[in-house]
């Protein structure tokens, strides 16, 4: 198979769909066991990422694929849920619940960490494309381009509560006009900035709004790039807000406290190609921001002390295709890819060095959505990751990094003949739906 086609499949998960939606099979491992460094081999892939068989009717688990590049990173997917219709666009982690949104009326929630569902929320309102959980409320984004704002409990069974909707509704009733507050197309992307209590959204339309959640008012709204508007963050030290988009720049906005305004601060276009993605990493005083762009590279940007400005400190190259999801957390950085792989990177103490340390593979479609936190445990670092993709699954991986990490041998010299061999020997195994889609050039309108 060739792999001729670079563009990205970022929109051609835009088609609509159904309301309601088949159920989602869960599939899960039993008796797990980590294992170490296992030289790729491409009927090794092949083997493991081929489907399930059906599972016994009285055991609907079954074990999910396994491949551990790296001795220093120990992983396995703890459980893998499949929708049999649709693609999962979005994914939220609070209080030991998991929301995913998707293409039906139906958000769902699952249990940390074995993936067993605990409810769900029902909507008329269409597909969920961006979802975002802080504490007990959830906000969730809708095909009719508002946001619903809930209230949920955990602590005697899973309860929901919508509590309001941005914007609310006119009072005008014999007047029915056009809301000027609403977003024109789809709400990609969501942050929420906890010392003023401001939900900030991004849209298609090119336009970021800004919303004071206690009164359910947009405080300000403002054309951010000339493009989709693709992912928002906000830096909780200093209330900066980082958008990225699909003409290629990111850009970091400051926020005017008197008139409730923002100013461009700071446009980032290293590479001429649409940014997908964007994660924020602080730590001991050191603050990186990370872009993942259609190229499949990741740049990544360190702060200046005392200043906004931010200036490039190199990029990571590893995907094939487009990365479309980034997550980041302390040191860490996960990076979801249409090559179907997670890669997992780790930033070297008080340095710009970043190296490799595992490759998650078990996804057969591009990786869609990502969400990770942190599982602690004595003397060895642990995180939950949640992933999504376009073959319809969903899966949770357990992973745990080694106190003596060391550099992953997938991480190698691209100028190196034998990378090149390994390259062409790693293709992913995609699903045939997939490649039948990103052969047909109608798939990316």
């Amino acid at each position: 198979m060739e792999y001729q086609f670079r563009r990205s499949l970022f929109n051609f998960i835009d088609e609509d769909r159904d309301d309601e939606r088949s159920p989602i099979h869960i599939s899960m491992g039993s008796n797990l066991q980590f294992s170490h460094a296992v030289p790729y081999s491409p009927t090794r892939m092949r083997k493991q990422m081929a489907p399930d068989p059906s599972p016994e009717p009285e055991s609907p688990w079954t074990l999910s694929p396994l491949q551990t590049p790296s001795p220093s990173l120990l992983y396995h997917c703890i459980a893998s849920l499949h929708r049999h219709e649709g693609h999962i666009y979005s994914i939220a982690v609070s209080r030991g619940v998991v929301f995913t949104g998707s293409d039906s009326n139906r958000i769902r929630a699952w249990r940390q960490p074995d993936g067993m569902e605990r409810g769900y929320l029902k909507t008329n309102c269409g597909e969920v494309r961006a979802i975002l959980a802080y504490g007990n409320t959830l906000f969730t984004a809708h095909k009719d381009h508002k946001i619903r704002v809930w209230n949920f409990t955990v602590s005697d069974g899973f309860r929901s509560k919508k509590i309001s909707s941005l914007p609310r509704k006119s009072s005008f009733l014999l007047f029915p006009r056009t809301n000027t507050q609403q977003h024109r197309d789809c709400i990609s992307c969501m942050a929420y900035y906890e010392a003023e209590g401001l939900l900030y959204t991004g849209s298609y339309d090119k336009t970021v709004k800004a919303w004071r959640v206690s009164d359910k008012k947009c405080v300000d709204s403002f054309v951010a790039h000339e493009e989709n508007i693709n992912a928002i963050l906000v830096n909780q030290d200093d209330g900066c807000v980082f958008t990225c988009s699909s003409d290629g720049s990111a850009r970091i906005w400051r926020r005017l406290y008197r008139d409730n305004s923002h100013t461009l601060t700071m446009t980032l276009k290293f590479q001429p190609f649409p940014v997908h993605a964007l994660a924020l990493s602080s730590c001991f005083n050191n603050c990186f921001l990370y872009s993942g762009s259609s190229d499949g590279t990741i740049n990544f940007w360190e702060k200046e002390r005392m200043s906004y400005r931010f200036n490039h400190g190199g990029f990571l190259q590893g995907h094939r295709f487009a990365v479309l999801c980034l997550v980041a957390i302390e040191k860490l950085i996960f990076s979801g890819s249409e090559d179907t792989t997670i890669r997992i990177w780790r930033r070297e103490d008080g340095s710009c060095y970043h190296e490799c340390l595992a490759v998650l593979d078990g996804h057969r479609g591009p990786v869609r959505c990502l969400a990770a936190c942190l599982e602690m445990e004595k003397i060895v670092l642990g995180f939950l990751v949640y992933s999504a993709s376009l073959d319809q699954t969903f899966k949770v991986w357990r992973v745990k990094v080694l106190p003596d990490e060391k550099i992953c041998f997938d991480y190698l010299d691209r100028s190196d003949s034998r990378t090149k061999i390994t390259e062409y020997e790693t293709n992913p195994v995609l699903s045939p739906s997939w490649v039948e889609k990103k052969l047909q050039g109608n798939s990316f309108q």
